[in-house]
């Protein structure tokens, strides 16, 4: 966009501490570059502090008068960078503070696009961490900005492969563990210190009132939303294992028609997720099952929060040692294994590793008629068209009885219908049982190790 010499706009979106900011840091290094962040106050001191800006940019003295108006200071901007030789880059970070204390500073920006700035050699950024603010009063169809944009970019937390990369020479048992533990978000990533352990990393950033990442739940509820405390009780239940609307809305203490409402606003912020059994259409299911979506906050509502009392009477080590590592630790590390295989499925279909390029993923939950039970399949990649489907299962454990689990999964392969060409994989923990389960000989039968997964990933 920028080489591309004519006006750009990138909308840029994504929530707090997944490294909007750093990555428009690094792409303006070098770039003449107006930068402004909004902050949470008053439309005028944003203003205020624009116009500020503004004037150091353009080399104009601070003694000049604020500008009365957004629609001034951005008509001010537009006819100082008509006067400017050369292509400038123009960052508007945090911009729904803006335009949350002022209206009408979208309208503003639109005119401004649309009779000065779509003429000038300049690129925009309008980045912002409230994600359904900016794809409702940015990329809208009703927005005053809708199709003004010429590129957007939502930022995600890394899979567990790039965060990973961040941590260095760790190992792949590891890397599942810390990516199970503080998930993908950078901010998080760059806390720790691999060489001092997973359980020093755990118990000093999160077991420890001076602990970096003790109150960041917390304090992402207080930033963003009205009423923390409720959204908090709704995130402790669903922490705490409930799965279903209901069940969440009676351990929360919220009345069961009202429940959608927060569970909505929190599917927003990207913290929650619904999910539902591969092949089933999410707006008609009733099978559906909530869980919170990034992995550092499933881990801190799970193990954290219950305990918040004894860390803060400072027995937060005593605490994490009794009730963190041991079976606690090894069943919850397995829930998230799940979505590293299913992580490492995207990217070998990416690389063409899969015997057939797969069109959709998920995993799979109901009854099972013949054993009359039910049953799940972990992980799951399929192609409908070609009537080609993967059927994976995982286990985070150091004994497993491979035969068993491998029958087992053939026996689940008729529970999804539609698909005629079937293949099976295991995602085991350790190098020895995936070398059992290949000297089977199994045609159809994929295996990886952990270690397999984080080779060459």
């Amino acid at each position: 966009m920028w080489k591309r010499g004519s006006f750009q706009m990138m909308v840029m979106l994504g929530r707090r501490r997944v490294g909007k900011t750093t990555l428009i840091d690094e792409f303006a290094d070098g770039k003449r570059t107006l930068y402004f962040t909004a902050r949470q106050q008053t439309s005028t001191n944003n203003l205020r502090d624009f116009c500020r800006t503004m004037y150091s940019f353009f080399g104009l003295p601070d003694s000049m008068p604020m500008l009365a108006s957004w629609q001034e200071a951005l008509d001010f901007l537009a006819d100082r960078a008509a006067q400017e030789p050369g292509r400038f880059l123009f960052v508007f970070d945090e911009f729904p503070y803006a335009a949350m204390s002022e209206r009408s500073l979208p309208s503003s920006l639109q005119i401004i696009i649309d009779h000065k700035l779509k003429n000038l050699d300049l690129m925009m950024i309008l980045c912002g961490s409230n994600e359904e603010f900016m794809e409702s009063k940015i990329l809208g169809y009703k927005s005053p900005l809708y199709g003004r944009r010429t590129g957007q970019m939502r930022l995600a937390p890394f899979d567990a492969f790039d965060a990973r990369d961040m941590l260095g020479q760790i190992s792949a048992e590891d890397a599942v563990r810390y990516y199970a533990t503080f998930g993908g978000t950078p901010y998080y990533l760059a806390q720790i210190r691999p060489e001092l352990g997973y359980e020093r990393n755990v118990i000093d950033l999160m077991f420890n009132t001076s602990g970096l990442l003790y109150e960041e739940p917390a304090m992402l509820m207080r930033q963003e939303l009205r009423d923390p405390a409720t959204y908090n009780s709704v995130m402790d239940a669903v922490g705490q294992g409930e799965t279903k609307q209901n069940a969440i809305a009676d351990k929360a203490g919220i009345a069961p028609s009202a429940i959608g409402k927060y569970l909505t606003v929190l599917t927003d912020l990207g913290l929650v997720e619904r999910q539902v059994p591969f092949g089933a259409d999410p707006a008609r299911s009733r099978k559906g099952l909530w869980k919170i979506r990034d992995p550092f906050f499933a881990f801190w509502y799970r193990f954290v929060s219950p305990n918040l009392t004894s860390i803060e009477s400072g027995d937060g080590e005593l605490v994490a040692k009794a009730t963190v590592f041991g079976p606690a630790l090894d069943t919850y590390v397995g829930q998230r294994f799940e979505d590293v295989c299913l992580q490492w499925l995207h990217r070998a279909n990416s690389d063409s590793e899969l015997p057939f390029l797969a069109t959709r993923f998920g995993h799979w939950w109901g009854a099972d008629p013949v054993a009359k039970a039910q049953a799940d399949i972990d992980v799951i990649a399929a192609d409908q068209q070609s009537g080609h489907i993967l059927l994976g299962e995982r286990k985070w454990r150091n004994d497993v009885n491979v035969a068993e689990t491998i029958a087992t999964l053939r026996g689940r392969a008729k529970l999804i219908p539609g698909y005629t060409e079937h293949r099976f994989a295991l995602f085991l923990k350790t190098d020895e049982l995936a070398r059992t389960a290949r000297e089977r000989g199994e045609s159809d039968l994929m295996v990886r190790s952990v270690n397999d997964l984080f080779r060459g990933k």
